[in-house]
């Protein structure tokens, strides 16, 4: 058995940030394997926490942060790297995984002497992060970035990837995917619905102010609220946008609140289509892969990791035929019942390596220095 320490400031369960889910979901392939698995996270603490989750003293963050607010915390770094390093060796950790360059301390790396180190990679490198990014990928033994897209994105950008290894990011909550009749059944009369943290780059509002005149049925939008914003106010602002859109069509929209992970796959096997509607680009998506897990086909633009994810699994259409040709994208395939259900069809196999079992047995290997392990049956892109 090996103690394993992931850090990341912003963690709470279910918080609607893919870094955290995929700690969670790693969490508990690493426990299932028989591994012991605590997480270090800043302040303030949430009631319920068990000592799996343990809180840091000397980090405090506002709610939402941004970047500025992190970087303030950490101007001094001497007490938080004091603190990490006394909870990793008290608790035995032989592994430890930074979950960002800065929000997840990598750049700081508070490891004590001996400990294997992993740096998880989910977002691309930016010119102004620049630096923090190589201070955490030399002080890292292992990268471990989230897709393929990653990687790419690196090594177009001139960074070295040698010791880089994707992780694939696993589903914390299986579904039972409706049957034949029940999709059908969607296909003809069921939702639209829209999982995503709340900001303006996700599309939601803009996707709503395109939705043609003659469309009925029901589009339900669940907005959730995250602990960080890229620039402040973003989230509010993205709620109001998507609520003014409510006020136009309120006999078709609905504004949902978060919903606790393990719902959100039953929620989008309930739909006849998830629209993906973000228009920058996504460097995994686990919303596209919870609704592949529940055979609900996914329409998305040509951005990011996600063509590669969905494949035949839906539709992807060039980002520059915008909201209105995200439209005709759904209609086209709600309307084609063959198509339809082969895409529905299609979504089990692009989830084969999205285990947490998998998941945990690919970060094992990084870490050690062994062989990745192949995936189990057919894989995503």
């Amino acid at each position: 058995m090996t103690t394993i320490a992931f850090c990341l400031l912003t963690y709470r369960p279910d918080h609607p940030s893919g870094i955290e889910h995929a700690i969670a979901a790693l969490a508990e392939g690493l426990r299932r394997a028989g591994h012991e698995v605590f997480i270090v996270a800043g302040g303030p603490p949430d009631g319920g926490e068990d000592r799996d989750v343990i809180r840091l003293s000397s980090v405090t963050l506002p709610r939402p942060a941004v970047n500025a607010d992190v970087l303030a915390a950490l101007a001094d770094p001497g007490p938080v790297v004091t603190e990490v390093r006394r909870v990793l060796a008290e608790r035995g950790a032989g592994i430890v995984c930074w979950g960002a360059p800065v929000w997840g301390l990598g750049h700081l790396h508070p490891a004590p002497p001996g400990t294997v180190t992993a740096l998880m990679a989910h977002n691309t490198i930016r010119p102004g992060s620049a630096g923090t990014w190589a201070a955490a990928i030399d002080a890292a033994d292992v990268v471990l970035p989230a897709s393929s897209y990653l990687v790419e994105a690196a090594r177009d950008g001139g960074w070295d990837t040698g010791k880089w290894t994707v992780l694939p990011n696993a589903l914390l909550t299986a579904v039972k995917p409706p049957s034949r009749a029940q999709r059908e059944g969607l296909r003809l009369h069921g939702p639209l619905r829209l999982v995503s943290r709340a900001s303006p780059g996700k599309g939601q509002a803009a996707f709503l102010a395109a939705m043609p005149d003659w469309w009925q049925r029901p589009v339900e939008v669940v907005l959730a609220e995250a602990d960080f914003e890229f620039t402040r106010g973003e989230t509010a602002r993205a709620i109001a946008d998507c609520r003014l859109q409510r006020e136009r069509r309120p006999d078709v929209i609905s504004i949902l609140p978060a919903l606790p992970w393990h719902q959100v796959p039953a929620f989008l096997a309930g739909a006849a289509l998830a629209p993906l509607t973000s228009v920058e680009a996504e460097t995994f998506s686990l919303v596209a892969a919870e609704s592949l897990s529940a055979c609900t086909p996914v329409t998305a633009f040509d951005l990011g990791y996600v063509p590669s994810l969905v494949g035949p699994a839906g539709t992807v259409i060039p980002v520059n035929a915008g909201m209105e040709g995200m439209w005709e994208a759904i209609t086209d395939l709600l309307n084609d019942r063959d198509a339809y259900h082969a895409a529905s069809r299609a979504a089990p196999a692009r989830l084969a390596a999205h285990t947490p079992e998998h998941a945990a047995a690919v970060f094992l290997a990084a870490a050690t220095g062994a062989p990745v392990p192949p995936v189990p049956g057919p894989a995503a892109g």
